[in-house]
């Protein structure tokens, strides 16, 4: 088999189950032994079941979240930016190609999604330019 990893980091919405890989054994197969759940959001390591982690075990956990960490955060600037690209694509169909029936379905939806962002994006442009006004 090829170069395994000694760990695997299964993903779930909060964080990760964490395995341990064990090399194949007698029957050729890789086992994976879980021994820790992680929650990325507080960075929370909790064993599994009685076992006890090592100071190894520990090191990678938290090299992983914080690489996790980061990765979260740049696919969220990048689904944001891709929002910005789907916003102008958007109001080019409206202006070339909607029909009546499709803005009558989408208008009331857009026009209050718009108005709730707008909303938002002006409070947190005063409450900065308020703050650097301060320093």
């Amino acid at each position: 088999m090829s170069d395994l990893p000694d760990y695997y980091f299964r993903v779930r919405e909060n964080g990760a189950l964490v395995f341990r890989i064990e090399p194949e054994n007698r029957q050729r197969r890789v086992e994976l032994d879980q021994i820790a759940v992680v929650n990325i959001r507080n960075g929370e390591i909790k064993p599994h079941g009685d076992r006890a982690l090592t100071e190894e075990d520990l090191e990678v956990i938290r090299d992983w979240i914080a690489d996790r960490r980061e990765l979260l955060a740049e696919r969220e600037m990048d689904d944001i930016l891709r929002a910005v690209d789907h916003l102008n694509l958007t109001t080019q169909w409206a202006q070339s190609r909607a029909s009546d029936e499709q803005l009558e379905m989408v208008t009331d939806a857009l026009l209050l999604a718009m108005h709730d962002l707008r909303g938002v994006l002006v409070r947190k442009k005063a409450d900065r330019l308020m703050q650097s006004d301060r320093d």
